[in-house]
Order: structure tokens, then C-alpha cells, then sequence
């Protein structure tokens, strides 16, 4: 019997929450896209009483990204009832991302104790840009008062804790603005390469679901969750996504290899 922190980070802002708090708490991190992997039809996983069940991840057109949503619908808990706590990063707000894995939980038998956002520095530059240095720097560190906060609460196993940035018209953007995004705005079509690319192949060992295989330079699957780690972790800046991301920054968390 364990405890499990689950993640799923593509630009590291996630990973870095979820390793904070595993070293604090001493639980074992496990990759969500690493599980994925195994192409299991369910995940059974043993609790005893209050042993910790974590789940971090970021926010993605303000809901969980798919991924995270398919794993759950595949978990299978036994044993005692663990201690289920999220944490969901974003760049601003989360619209309603925890009401929808809450959702998922309960189709799996599971409800959330305790639940948080965590403010870490803006990656979705199809959309947005990245933020400046100055802000992205506040940022992180008003992130790690919060995990502090965070460790606490999950330490002391308080039930009922939910700190939560919705933020503005929460439920028009997760109800609406969510499902096309899984619909329409997760195709690898417009991914490319500029001449700028080496053929190094670090955009395939960073795509979490494997969909980039390298034949001089990149070429992009199906498959896309739009974490946008092969943009961001390229050592030369090489891909692109249309014309979107070409005059934009790029963002890796500083702690974060």
C-alpha cells in the first residue's frame, strides 16, 4: 500500500509543484502520460486509510487536460479511503478545471478533500505571450508562499479546503470554450520546424505522448494534448505553430531540466 502524486506537466510549472510537495510529504511521484503508456484498459491501485492520492496538473482552456481526464476514468482505488487532494497551475484563472475533475473522481468513486490553484507563469503562447521576466518572477514567488500553505493543509489531512481561482465568467469559458478546444484546438497540423532545427530530438523526448519522431527534422502524429513542450524546450527555437508563436517568448520553469 502508497501513497501516489500523480502529474502531468509539459513546461515544467506542474512537475515543480508536484516535486515540492512530494519531497515534503515523502510520497512517490508518478508520470500520468507515463502510465498512459501502458495501455491498460484500468489502473488498480491499493490505499490504506488517509494515505495520500494527489493529482497535479495544468490548466488547459480551462479544464483539465484530456489526458488527465481519460487516466481517471481508467482508475480503480481499494483499501482504505485515501486522502484525495488536486492542484491545478495556470497562467490567471481556472474557470471551473477542479468542478470537472471532480466530475471524473465521482464516476470513479472518489471525491476530493481538498483542492488548489497555484498562479505559475503564462506557456500558452498560441494565445497569449509569455510574461515578462518581472512578472513571471512574482509569480513563482507568491507560488511558493502557497505551496507552503498547500503542504500544510495536506500534512494535517484538513478536508474541505478549496482554494480556487475561477476567475471571470468560469462557467461560460469551461463549459464552452473547454470542449472546443478538445474538439478543434489540439490538432499538430500547424506544428513545424523552421531551418533553424538541427534534428537533435529533444522535441521527441519531451512530448509526453510520444508523438514526434525525428526524419532529419520533426514530424508531428496525431496525438497532441497542446502542452507546448517541444516549442518551449527547443534549444534553438526551432518550432513553431503557425504564424502564432513566432514573435513570441518561450518559458521553461527555472527549476525544471
Amino acid at each position: 500500500m502508497i501513497s501516489l502524486i500523480f502529474y502531468f506537466s509539459g513546461t515544467g510549472n506542474s512537475l515543480y509543484v508536484a516535486k515540492k510537495i512530494s519531497e515534503i510529504q515523502g510520497e512517490r511521484l508518478i508520470s500520468v502520460a507515463g502510465e498512459m503508456e501502458r495501455k491498460d484498459t484500468v489502473f488498480e491501485y491499493e490505499f490504506s486509510e488517509k494515505e495520500l492520492l494527489g493529482f497535479v496538473f495544468p490548466v488547459y482552456a480551462w479544464g483539465p487536460p484530456r489526458i488527465v481526464i481519460d487516466f481517471i476514468s481508467k482508475l480503480r482505488v481499494s483499501g482504505g479511503k485515501p486522502y484525495v487532494f488536486s492542484v491545478c497551475t495556470c497562467g490567471d484563472d481556472e474557470g471551473y478545471a477542479t468542478r470537472m475533475l471532480q466530475k471524473a473522481f465521482a464516476k470513479a468513486g472518489l471525491s476530493l478533500d481538498s483542492a488548489f490553484t497555484v498562479i505559475m507563469p503564462n506557456t500558452y503562447i498560441i494565445g497569449f505571450d509569455v510574461d515578462s521576466k518581472d512578472v513571471a518572477s512574482e509569480k513563482l514567488r507568491r507560488a511558493e508562499e502557497k505551496l507552503q500553505t498547500i503542504n500544510t493543509v495536506i500534512s494535517d489531512r484538513e478536508r474541505g479546503v478549496f482554494d480556487l481561482i475561477p476567475g471571470r465568467l468560469s462557467g461560460l469559458k469551461s463549459a464552452i470554450v473547454n470542449p472546443l478546444f478538445n474538439r478543434f484546438g489540439r490538432s499538430t497540423k500547424r506544428f513545424y520546424a523552421t531551418g533553424e532545427c538541427t534534428g537533435c530530438g529533444t522535441c521527441a523526448t519531451v512530448c509526453p505522448l510520444h508523438t514526434i519522431t525525428i526524419k532529419g527534422k520533426p514530424v508531428w502524429g496525431k496525438s497532441c494534448t497542446q502542452c507546448l513542450a517541444c516549442i518551449h524546450r527547443c534549444p534553438v527555437r526551432a518550432i513553431q505553430y503557425g504564424k502564432a508563436t513566432v514573435r513570441k517568448g518561450r518559458y521553461v520553469h527555472p527549476d525544471i531540466i
